[in-house]
């Protein structure tokens, strides 16, 4: 009964929120419809570059990002490689040593 009444509360305020939604939306398009045709352009123009502008930093940010994370990954795998050729090289010894020390 409990997930009932969970199920219902939370189909509730999706309708809210999409209720609020649709109630932001008419008072934005109220507050810009006074304007003419040229300010609603120039406006959407310059949110467009904003958002083109907004874009392009983020792209930079996340190859910067991605970036660093590839040379850690390439700095990761050349430690393992040298530990690994260490032990390797370690081992190697060791038998070279037993094998001589059994002769």
């Amino acid at each position: 009964m409990d997930m009932d009444n969970e199920m219902v509360n939370g189909a509730g305020s999706r309708i809210a929120y999409f209720v609020a939604g649709i109630g932001l939306g008419a008072v934005v398009g109220l507050l810009f419809a006074p304007q003419s045709g040229q300010e609603t352009r120039d406006f959407l123009a310059q949110k467009a570059d904003e958002g083109r502008d907004f874009a392009q930093r983020k792209a930079q940010e996340l190859r910067g990002r991605a970036d660093d994370l590839v040379g850690r990954g390439k700095d990761m795998v050349a430690r393992q490689r040298d530990n690994i050729s260490q032990a390797v090289d370690a081992g190697r010894q060791a038998y070279n040593n037993e094998i001589a020390n059994t002769q």
